[in-house]
C-alpha cells in the first residue's frame, strides 16, 4: 500500500490572451506523500500559483484551460470528476490558503460565520455544531478569546489574524492536502515565523500533507522536507530539501540560494541572477534558462534537456547531467 496521496503527471495549463497563448504549466510531474509538506518554488511568473488552482480546478475558463495531464487524489482522477464531485473535493478533502487574506475573506460577514458555513455546507451539520467547532478551530489557531473573534469583521482584524482566520477556514473539515499560495506573504518577520510554527504544529496534529507555494527560501527551510523548483512553467528540479540546500544541481537553483545573503559573508554587492526571465510569448529556443545560465552549451541552445531521474530521488533538467558538457559553445 504506498503512502502516495496525490500524483500529478505532465500537467498542462495555458491561457489564451490578447497578446497570443500563454503556457503558464507545462508538464509538470510530482507525488505528495501522506504527511509530507512539499514546497514549489520559483520566480513570478514561473507557474507555481497557476499548478495549485489546477490541482483544484479554479482556473477560469475561458481564458484559461487545463489542456492535458492527470492530477490523481487517491488514485482519482480530479480532471476526469463532474462538477458536483470537484466541489465535495475542495474545502472538504484539498483546501487552499489563498495569497492575499483581505481579498479573500468577504467583508459583509464575520468571521465565524465564514468559518461555520465550509462544515454546514460540507458536513451538514447543524448552525450550532457549526458554530461551537469554529470557536475551536479559532482557538487551534492561537487567537485568543475566539467567541468574541467569532464576531468580528475581517476588516477589525490584524493582517496576522486575518491569515489565521485563512487558516482555520481551510482545515474546518480537516482535509487531507492543505495548499498554502505565499501564506506569510506582506505579514512582518515575528508574524511570519507565528504562521509557520502553527502550520507544522497543525500538520502534526492533524496528519495534512502541505503544499506550500512561495519564492522564500527562508520558508522552505523552516517547512519543507521536499522542494520542486519552477522555472518559466516547468520544473527543472526536484529533491528533498537538506539535498538541495547542500547541492543545488540546476544552475537557476544555485542562482537561487547564491542570492541569500549570508552572515559570514561581508559583500558590498548581493549576488543576483543575471538577465531576466523570458516573455512567456517569446521563450528561447532549447532551454529556457539558456538565456540566463553562466554553464551555456551549444546544446542549450538547440534543444530542451528531458526532466531526468538521478540517484537519491532527485530530479533535474539540465544538459550538465546528460553528458552533454562536450558540446560546450
Amino acid at each position: 500500500m504506498t503512502d502516495t496521496i496525490l500524483k500529478v503527471r505532465d500537467l498542462k495549463t495555458f491561457f489564451q490572451v490578447e497578446e497570443g497563448l500563454v503556457v503558464a504549466v507545462d508538464g509538470v510531474d510530482f507525488d505528495l506523500s501522506v504527511k509530507e509538506t512539499l514546497a514549489i518554488v520559483g520566480e513570478s511568473g514561473s507557474g507555481k500559483s497557476v499548478t495549485a488552482l489546477s490541482i483544484l480546478r479554479l482556473i477560469q475558463e475561458p481564458p484559461g484551460k487545463i489542456s492535458s495531464g492527470e492530477i490523481l487524489y487517491q488514485g482519482k482522477d480530479l480532471l476526469k470528476l463532474t462538477n458536483n464531485a470537484m466541489r465535495r473535493i475542495r474545502g472538504n478533502e484539498i483546501s487552499m490558503i489563498f495569497q492575499e487574506p483581505m481579498s479573500s475573506l468577504n467583508p459583509v460577514f464575520t468571521v465565524g460565520r465564514q468559518i461555520s458555513e465550509v462544515m454546514i455546507v460540507h458536513e451538514k451539520i447543524s448552525k450550532k455544531e457549526a458554530e461551537a467547532r469554529a470557536i475551536e478551530l479559532i482557538k487551534l489557531v492561537g487567537i485568543p478569546n475566539p467567541e468574541k473573534c467569532m464576531k468580528n469583521y475581517p476588516h477589525q482584524l490584524s493582517g496576522g489574524m486575518r491569515q489565521r482566520i485563512m487558516i482555520a477556514i481551510a482545515l474546518a473539515c480537516k482535509p487531507k492536502i492543505l495548499i498554502a499560495d505565499e501564506p506569510t506573504t506582506a505579514l512582518d518577520v515575528t508574524i511570519q515565523s507565528q504562521i509557520l510554527k502553527l502550520m507544522l504544529d497543525l500538520k502534526n496534529k492533524l496528519d495534512t500533507a502541505i503544499i506550500i507555494i512561495t519564492h522564500d527560501l527562508g520558508v522552505v527551510a523552516q517547512l519543507a522536507e521536499n522542494i520542486m523548483i519552477m522555472y518559466a512553467g516547468r520544473a527543472v528540479e526536484f529533491g528533498d530539501a537538506r539535498s538541495i540546500f547542500k547541492i543545488p544541481l540546476h544552475p537557476y537553483t544555485e542562482g537561487l540560494l547564491n542570492s541569500i545573503p549570508k552572515i559570514d559573508e561581508n559583500l558590498k554587492r548581493l549576488k543576483i541572477i543575471e538577465g531576466t526571465v523570458p516573455s512567456p510569448f517569446d521563450l528561447p529556443k532549447g532551454c529556457k534558462f539558456s538565456t540566463r545560465c553562466k554553464y551555456i552549451m551549444k546544446v542549450c541552445r538547440e534543444k530542451e534537456p528531458e526532466y531526468q531521474s538521478l540517484k537519491d530521488n532527485r530530479k533535474v533538467r539540465c544538459w550538465k547531467y546528460s553528458g552533454a558538457e562536450e558540446n560546450v559553445g
